[in-house]
């Protein structure tokens, strides 16, 4: 590294974000995931032994992953490489190997890699490093904000202990934001900034768990506000407000979060929560999730989760569904909202769901091909020739509109497939089935 280099690296480090600069380098200085790098746990005692294998870090954006992998490359006698997923190619990893068999034939020294966002890595180039982490060539530290198990490569994940970053709590926050307003030498101490309880609690609550978030917030307070008359600068609650306009969801249209927040919607409404079911509806429409799809769901669980409990279900929830395509945002949160808490609201059953179900199941299974006779087409003109269609006994004709025959074949007379619940409408269901056919259920 000559003079220069050396110059512009120390002025890009005084330039960086203060969420950058106030990275920590050594593990007592991290904030919060306490139940991966607390000091009985496995991650803690790897980096303080330097023994540390293929590792993955999972968790949401601003959570400390690769804070983690910083710390890690202060800690460890390894050479320490990084690469980002999204502008780095096969050869910069093949320059990684090469460097790492060299360190390590010549001076028996391991070399750690480190890949920020390795979700954008394809298949292929995943692969390529398969071999080379497989036989301890290179140290693999991967971190990304999606599911390590839909994303990585299988093989990568079983020669990898995975750990997941949880979002950072408040109070976790308020202390870095506290570390951030006084610290002279990496935060922004030498502005000589106060910062009042309520505003600090407030950045940190509208982040949501986002560390980055909060301190790009208060970076921006400390730097636009004039200087009260002692000659401080004073952010208060209203200022924090101003530096933070939006609070931050993490969703992800094709992420964890898009699945974790469309299943607790679902469940909540089967679980018959219509304030759950609403709250996570908000929740998706404020991040921007397609109006569409939300109400495909809820059709598809007033069909499985409603159905004949009540069948008006289905009949609003598709009727919503076109409303909502004609009408577009933001009155359609409105419409989605009626759909949603009268589907959450109304009497459940499976029935229907179960009915098909074991109905499929007999298809597969069962070999079955006879239909009763007096069931099939008799309007061509062999038919009567053939028995199809005798026989046949015309409900209307009968009394109640009823009468009994076989419908089932008859390797499944006697099966039942749907079976009412006697829930909501399901108990006229039985009633009338008692009635026509005296049958118990």
């Amino acid at each position: 590294m000559d003079l220069f280099e050396y110059m512009r690296e120390q002025n890009t480090e005084k330039e960086a974000p203060l969420a950058s600069r106030l990275r920590p380098t050594t593990l007592e200085e991290v904030v919060g995931q306490e139940h991966i790098i607390g000091k009985d746990k496995l991650l803690y005692r790897a980096i303080k032994a330097d023994k540390l294998s293929s590792v993955l870090f999972y968790g949401p954006p601003g959570t400390g992953k690769t804070t983690l992998a910083k710390v890690i490359a202060g800690a460890t006698s390894a050479q320490f490489v990084q690469i980002n997923a999204t502008s780095a190619g096969k050869k910069d990893m093949e320059e990684v190997v090469k460097q790492a068999k060299d360190l390590a034939g010549m001076y028996g020294r391991r070399t750690i890699l480190f890949i920020d966002e390795i979700h954008r890595f394809n298949k292929g180039q995943q692969d390529y490093l398969l071999p080379f982490v497989e036989d301890g060539t290179v140290i693999l530290i991967g971190a990304t904000t999606e599911n390590p198990y839909f994303e990585v490569n299988g093989a990568l994940l079983s020669r990898s202990v995975i750990f997941e970053l949880r979002p950072l709590t408040t109070e976790n926050i308020v202390t870095l934001l506290k570390r951030a307003v006084t610290d002279k030498e990496k935060g922004m101490g030498v502005y000589e900034a106060d910062a009042d309880e309520d505003a600090l609690f407030f950045l940190a609550e509208i982040a949501g768990g986002d560390a980055r978030m909060a301190l790009n917030a208060i970076e921006l307070g400390i730097l636009t506000t004039d200087r009260g008359e002692d000659g401080r600068i004073h952010i208060t609650k209203q200022v924090a407000e101003e530096c933070i306009q939006k609070r931050a969801v993490r969703y992800d249209k094709t992420g964890d979060n898009h699945y974790d927040t469309i299943s607790a919607f679902i469940k909540s409404m089967r679980g018959s929560d219509p304030d759950a079911a609403v709250y996570y509806l908000a929740r998706m429409l404020y991040a921007g999730e397609d109006i569409k799809f939300i109400a495909r769901r809820i059709m598809i669980c007033a069909a499985e989760d409603v159905s004949n409990a009540d069948p008006m279900a289905l009949v609003l929830a598709t009727s919503a569904s076109q409303a909502i395509e004609r009408i577009g945002m933001p009155e359609a949160q409105i419409i989605l909202s009626q759909a949603a808490t009268y589907v959450a609201s109304a009497p459940k059953s499976n029935s229907a769901v179960n009915a098909v179900y074991e109905a499929t199941r007999a298809v597969k299974e069962e070999k079955i091909q006879t239909i009763p006779p007096h069931l099939q087409d008799a309007h061509y003109k062999s038919a009567g020739k053939l028995g199809r269609g005798t026989g046949y006994k015309y409900a209307h004709d009968y009394e109640n509109h009823y009468v009994e025959q076989q419908y089932l074949p008859d390797e499944l007379v006697g099966r039942r497939f749907y079976i009412p619940s006697g829930n909501g409408y399901e108990k006229e269901i039985r009633k009338y089935f008692e009635k026509i056919k005296g049958e118990k259920f």
